[in-house]
């Protein structure tokens, strides 16, 4: 059976891991080889069963132990050529990928690996690059798609396709706007390639969302401008003002910053 196991979710590190009987496949690693080490130890998970490394973009927080990642498990590193030029840029990246490491992705091509197929898409964001990845395994559709600075038709048109999905819900306006940051940081952030609100969030789910949705987990919450129970208030209360329940319509979750989800069990 497929399973999700959020391994942390925010500015403090990202890494998302997926798998079956036959191994998984790491989304980003944006926390330490140690940490993921603990963390999969803790669930009886083992590290040597990770297949590759899927990258998002090239943000510290989504690719600062990428480089250690690969040397000490010798594992691939997949992502746009844009991504992996980002990446030997990082100053955060040690060790440095290996040139054989390095495996290139194309936006809107599939990829294959084990019973895993993996579509990368475009998603706004100011980084050299990024993508939101479409995953198709045992007759399910699980998407990520986090640090997107606006709803393009796109992103509308994969959450309408998936089974579960992960979804950025990284700030509350009023928050952001009445808080310590200055002008320019807040304009960055809440900027057509900045991060997602929360209002943007419920709006996309409500939107673009089918009878086919069964579970959603919002990530990528600021821990300066978002609380895990505002953010899930927000979203719960604009989809039931379009007569969509969570809980009933499909299950709705908020990702931790610096623990695990919990194993889900993602049934077809």
């Amino acid at each position: 059976m497929l399973k999700f196991l959020c391994l942390g979710s925010g500015s403090s590190g990202n890494s998302y891991y997926l798998w079956t009987e036959e191994g998984g496949i790491l989304i980003d690693a944006g926390l330490s080889l140690k940490t993921i080490r603990r963390h999969f130890q803790s669930y009886d998970l083992k590290v040597a069963d990770i297949k590759a490394v899927f990258v998002t973009h090239d943000h510290a927080d989504h690719i600062k132990a990428v480089g250690r990642v690969s040397v000490d498990l010798n594992l691939p590193i997949y992502s746009t050529e844009l991504v992996h030029e980002g990446i030997a840029r990082n100053y955060c990246v040690s060790p440095r990928l290996k040139p054989e490491a390095k495996r290139f992705l194309q936006k809107d091509t599939p990829i294959t690996i084990g019973q895993f197929t993996l579509t990368p898409f475009d998603v706004p964001h100011d980084s050299n690059d990024c993508v939101g990845y479409r995953i198709d395994c045992q007759g399910v559709r699980f998407c990520l798609i986090t640090d997107i600075g606006h709803i393009t038709e796109r992103v509308k048109d994969e959450v309408s396709q998936a089974n579960y999905l992960v979804l950025e819900s990284n700030h509350d306006r009023e928050m952001l706007m009445a808080g310590p940051y200055p002008a320019h940081l807040k304009g960055r952030i809440s900027g057509p390639e900045g991060h997602l609100s929360n209002t943007e969030a419920a709006e996309l789910l409500a939107g673009s969302s089918t009878p086919a949705l069964r579970h959603v987990w919002l990530c990528h919450l600021s821990e300066e401008n978002n609380h895990p129970e505002l953010a899930r208030k927000t979203v719960d209360s604009i989809l039931r003002g379009y007569g969509i329940v969570p809980g009933v319509d499909f299950q709705l979750d908020v990702l931790k910053r610096r623990a695990p989800s919990g194993i889900c069990e993602l049934v077809p």
